[in-house]
């Protein structure tokens, strides 16, 4: 007899399950609540003709979603065009200076030593740090972290005089880079995880590495087209895809979950992958009383990472001097990271991040137009912030911090506009707190101290995405899908040995093959 399988969501993690799992023969259905792939990493169209990537616009480490396609018979570099991108990004220091970071090493260490010349050569000597730190720890983030006793293993305790997990991301970059512009540079990607490199364990410089090493790729058609080409071979494969059909309540057997209910049907099912927001769809659907470790009162306590204040725009004509992302830092970052950390207010000079895709990739709007994606970290939702009478204001600090960057002029040139507030992340995209980044990744919210990817309150559950181990982005997002399916896959007894997996490394790299660079 087929097993069943439910996922409730069709982001990265559950897309790439379901492939996993069709894949080993079971059969597959995703419940997703909007109309379209991928979750955050969707699409937005709109009638103008305009495309914006509604979430991740950086398409990091490939080599992970590689080795998936490599698994389901398919080959990624054939199904997506990805571009990778040089320079990566423009960073503009609000205390003054640019750098345009590059992954080719002498080129790089021409920007740092004229930014800051006492940094000559400190570039070189942070990637042999960091590539031996990665190679070294990216096979425990492609295992599973069940308990304490995971911890405690002979080659992980040997890691700990380089992980240091005792300094912060800031700590850690000031032993390479004494000028504080340059420590920015590479511990903003602290950001990614919805993080203050202030408070960051310093295991996160392998985010920057990344980067440089494996490359900062722009899919054409934009992030979202990943995911709208993971659901069509979904389909290929088998899985059935019902979208626009959340679910709304889940029905059980003691702790086990048996099936998942629509407003169109009851679906029944062996096992249920979780891909929704943890929170959010624990707080929803699962009675407290069942949640052991993970009751309501044990979520409101947990760290959870920043939102995100986010304009869309369409603008007619291009700026085609300014470079496919620009990432402008605060004068003050500190006191920037602070209003958003501790006090939960909006400054007057906050970092921004633009994405200007059209010099890449001229499919995202018509011709002789083009897209300007704004992204500004802000406290996740609370009441010091009232976002039904400051958004209109924060439009224009956005729009007014983009002549730091040399985008001048754009109000009048504006055709499509949408925004995205931490209320709209929560109430429009199912957010728990509209914290986009999902819960925090300080120490005591990693590993083993995340929700667990075989779930630990609930019987035939099993969790992806970027509220379990291994975290955020999209590489750990797939990771966990692998996880995630392993584990289910040797609870249901199915042998997944025929998938003819490539063994985990962290040393492949796919970037260095032919892929077009612009």
């Amino acid at each position: 007899m087929t097993r069943t399988v439910n996922i409730i969501g069709a982001g990265p993690g559950g897309l790439a399950s379901a492939m996993l799992l069709a894949r080993a023969g079971l059969r597959v259905r995703i419940l997703e609540r909007l109309d379209v792939p991928g979750g955050r990493t969707s699409t937005i169209t709109t009638p103008e003709g305009f495309r914006f990537d509604l979430g991740p616009t950086f398409f990091l480490y490939p080599r992970v979603l590689d080795d998936i396609f490599t698994d389901i018979g398919y080959d990624l570099r054939r199904e997506v065009e990805m571009v990778r991108l040089d320079p990566q990004y423009r960073l503009v220091f609000g205390a003054g200076g640019e750098l345009l970071a590059t992954p080719d090493t002498d080129r790089m260490e021409a920007e740092v030593s004229r930014l800051s010349p006492a940094d000559r050569g400190a570039f070189t000597r942070f990637m042999v740090a960091n590539r031996e730190k990665f190679a070294r720890f990216a096979p425990f983030l492609e295992q599973p972290f069940e308990s304490w006793i995971d911890l405690v293993t002979p080659d992980l305790l040997k890691l700990m005089p380089i992980l240091k997990p005792w300094k912060s991301l800031d700590a850690e970059l000031g032993s390479f880079f004494s000028d504080e512009r340059i420590r920015l540079a590479f511990t903003f990607q602290s950001k990614y995880l919805g993080m203050s490199p202030f408070r960051c364990p310093s295991l996160f410089s392998i985010l920057s590495f990344l980067e440089y090493e494996h490359g900062v790729f722009h899919p054409i058609g934009g992030c979202g087209a990943v995911s709208a080409t993971m659901a069509r071979i979904a389909t290929e494969m088998g899985v059935e895809i019902h979208y626009g059909e959340p679910v709304e309540s889940l029905e059980f057997n003691g702790r086990r979950v048996t099936a998942v209910r629509t407003s169109r049907a009851t679906y029944g099912a062996d096992a249920t992958v979780v891909n929704a927001d943890f929170a959010r769809t624990m707080t929803r659907l699962v009675p407290d009383r069942l949640r052991r470790r993970w009751s309501d009162r044990k979520i409101a306590s947990k760290r959870f990472s920043c939102s995100t204040f986010m304009l869309y725009l369409g603008i007619e004509g291009r700026y085609d001097e300014i470079p496919h992302h620009t990432i402008y830092l605060s004068d003050n970052y500190r006191e920037n990271l602070a209003d958003i950390e501790t006090r939960h207010r909006l400054g007057t000079d906050p970092s921004m991040y633009v994405q200007n895709a059209g010099i890449t990739d001229s499919t995202l709007a018509p011709a002789g137009m083009s897209t300007l994606y704004l992204l500004i970290p802000v406290t996740q939702r609370h009441p010091n912030v009232d976002w039904r009478r400051e958004a209109a204001g924060y439009r224009e600090v956005a729009l007014d911090q983009l002549e730091r960057l040399g985008i001048h002029g754009i109000r009048e040139r504006i055709r499509y506009e949408k925004m995205l507030t931490p209320d709209d992340w929560q109430d429009g995209y199912e957010i728990y707190r509209g914290a986009t980044f999902n819960l925090s990744h300080d120490l005591k919210q990693m590993l083993h101290l995340r929700p667990h990817n075989r779930f630990e309150d609930l019987d035939g559950v099993y969790l992806v995405g970027g509220g379990t181990h291994p975290g955020s982005g999209l590489p750990v997002i797939y990771s966990s899908a692998r996880i995630a399916s392993d584990l289910l896959l040797k609870d249901l007894g199915i042998d997944g040995r025929h998938w003819g997996r490539r063994p985990a490394t962290g040393t492949t790299i796919l970037g260095t093959e032919p892929v077009q660079a612009v």
